[in-house]
């Protein structure tokens, strides 16, 4: 990802628009020198890394209770449309600006970035604006799950907008040709700092200035269960997808040697993981008696990804191995340590993003290669190749810069954005959930009802609460089944009326009304005997149960060729089976 320092050494056909360039004593930064196959790498490694954006999104809805899922899918929502529009405006002109007011802390320049065609850096200029994007938005979701649940919507809206900006200064440290621990020698590939040790600091200090959510911490530290498990784990797949372009796209092209080293990141992110999963299955399964936690084996793997994030392809497999085990122990191990500090983060984020990216962006100064012949780490090798002390001291000062600016700005950032909009929701919002009171969503299958009851003394007014209908309702199917019912009782009286006028056809003709012991007093029991088809062939008898209980459940008879079936409304169904009150059952 150091595109500055891999441009010179990688043998590639010049493009035209770089010989231009050149030819008119112009050096093109790093960031703009691809040719045609390095641009379509970059493209495509950039449309797989915004995919991250469904992986985020299912994690932390799955992780959080069912009331809120919706929210923090729309959080993620929010995040690219804010956060990736602040990038356009001023996110990546202080990141990769060429100005001449650049500095070594920040960079000013290519505001708004639109080239013109003329622009004989056109091509590329679009090019690496959208792969720094899609960094650029991951960095900013991290944020949204350790704010989950009791962050008002309006106020994190403000914040997506603004959080570029405790993103993008810091990258220019590293990546940027101006930035004070790029010309220092700092070596982060793909964003084990700049990425996700930020996105790790600012979600730790949101979710300490938020406070934890109502009751979390009433009956201990344990974890809260999961909204929805599966969500989660797919969630997790889609990650590791994006994580394989996340790394290798980041030798930001495939012309000359980076193709090999490419091919390298790819399995090497792999080899990670599987140091970190297998750490974490021990782990989860030792703790837990036997049973394994999907949070520490999701959180596990996570972390271990993160950590062999910066060097990805500077190391070798089994030290890729060992890289992803200590991540992931050092996540497991920190997850019920922030708790315990009464840091309520819903999803880990501050321990798989900000613990492993301290970790990821050391380990460099430790196990790195000099990946000949990119210049990736200025020919300098870690501690353990015999590189000496100074790329481990400079990847130590890199995580030291990255942790107060994540931290220190996020709470600034907060601070002020709570002078504008809270940033905790109202109590009473929080125990309807967010879904409910900030987007008219209403689960059937979760306690709201309860919570409306008991808020209602509080006289906050709930009348757009009660009212929503909830997901999943057709209000058209419940007029039908009232117009059936409604059918169904004259059927009934009608088969009554006849019975009583026509007592001697009751035999032949009519269905016959029998008693049932088992049925209450509202009820009947039809059967046909002995009705005949138009072609003259036996119908076999049918049966059909109506009841006018008083239990809350409403019972319908429809006709339906020769069958007449039950439609229940609640309650029990002819089965005594219990339902969801919200619903219509037939049988």
């Amino acid at each position: 990802m150091k595109m500055a320092e891999i441009n010179s050494t990688s043998t590639h056909k010049v493009g035209p628009s770089q010989s231009w360039a050149r030819n008119n004593s112009y050096v093109i930064p790093g960031v703009y020198d691809l040719t045609l196959e390095d641009t379509n790498w970059v493209l495509t490694s950039s449309f797989i890394i915004f995919t991250m954006q469904t992986g985020f999104g299912m994690l932390e809805s799955g992780c959080v209770s069912v009331k809120n899922e919706v929210n923090i899918m729309m959080k993620n929502i929010i995040d690219i449309v804010l956060g990736g529009f602040t990038y356009w405006l001023f996110g990546y002109a202080m990141s990769f600006g060429r100005g001449e007011l650049n500095n070594p802390f920040v960079a000013l320049g290519d505001f708004l970035i639109d080239p013109g065609v003329t622009d004989p850096l056109f091509g590329p200029i679009f090019a690496a604006f959208l792969f720094q994007l899609s960094f650029s938005t991951t960095a900013t979701t991290i944020v949204s799950g350790a704010m989950a649940e009791r962050c008002n919507f309006k106020a994190y809206c403000l914040f997506s907008f603004l959080n570029t900006i405790v993103y993008c200064i810091p990258a220019g440290w590293v990546w940027g040709e101006h930035g004070f621990l790029s010309n220092l020698g700092v070596v982060d590939i793909a964003g084990s700092g700049p990425v996700h040790l930020i996105g790790g600091s600012s979600a730790f200090a949101s979710a300490m200035m938020l406070g934890p959510r109502l009751g979390r911490y009433a009956k201990g530290t344990d974890p809260l269960p999961l909204g929805n498990p599966v969500n989660a784990c797919m969630g997790l797949f889609v990650l590791w997808w994006g994580w394989l372009a996340f790394n290798s796209g980041s030798t930001y092209g495939v012309s000359g040697a980076k193709w090999i080293y490419a091919a390298r990141a790819a399995v090497m992110t792999m080899m990670g993981s599987f140091g970190g999963g297998t750490f974490s299955i021990i782990y989860s399964m030792v703790r837990n008696e036997g049973r394994l936690d999907i949070v520490d084996l999701i959180n596990g793997i996570l972390a271990s990804l993160v950590s062999v994030t910066a060097g990805c392809f500077l190391y070798h497999a089994w030290e890729a191995i060992i890289i992803g085990v200590i991540g992931s122990a050092l996540c497991c191990f920190s997850m019920p340590l922030f708790d315990r500090m009464g840091v309520d983060d819903p999803v880990g984020a501050s321990a798989v993003h900000g613990v492993a990216g301290i970790w990821g962006v050391l380990a460099v100064g430790l196990f790195a290669d000099n990946p000949i012949p990119l210049d990736t780490t200025s020919g300098r090798s870690g501690l353990f190749k015999g590189g000496g002390w100074y790329l481990l001291g400079v990847q130590s000062l890199s995580a030291l810069c990255l942790i107060c600016w994540g931290i220190c700005v996020t709470l600034a950032l907060l601070w002020i954005i709570n002078k504008i909009v809270p940033i905790r929701m109202d109590p009473n919002e929080e125990l309807l959930g967010a879904d409910l009171m900030e987007h008219r969503i209403r689960h059937s299958q979760i306690g709201i009802s309860r919570a409306l009851s008991a808020l209602a003394p509080l006289k906050i007014d709930l009348d757009d609460a009660i009212n929503a209908p909830p997901i999943g309702r057709n209000p058209g199917h419940e007029q039908c089944i009232d117009e059936v019912r409604a059918a169904s009782q004259k059927l009934y009286e009608w088969r009554s009326f006849m019975d009583k006028m026509s007592p001697q056809k009751k035999a032949n003709d009519q269905p016959k009304v029998t008693d049932n012991p088992g049925l209450s007093k509202g009820s009947f029991k039809l059967r046909n005997i002995n009705r005949k088809n138009k072609n003259g062939t036996d119908n076999h008898g049918y049966e059909g149960k109506y009841s006018h209980g008083t239990s809350g459940a409403e019972n319908g008879l429809r006709a339906g060729g020769n069958h007449l079936f039950t439609v229940t409304k609640s309650g029990e169904n002819s089965h005594g089976e219990r339902h969801d009150q919200n619903f219509a059952w037939i049988d």
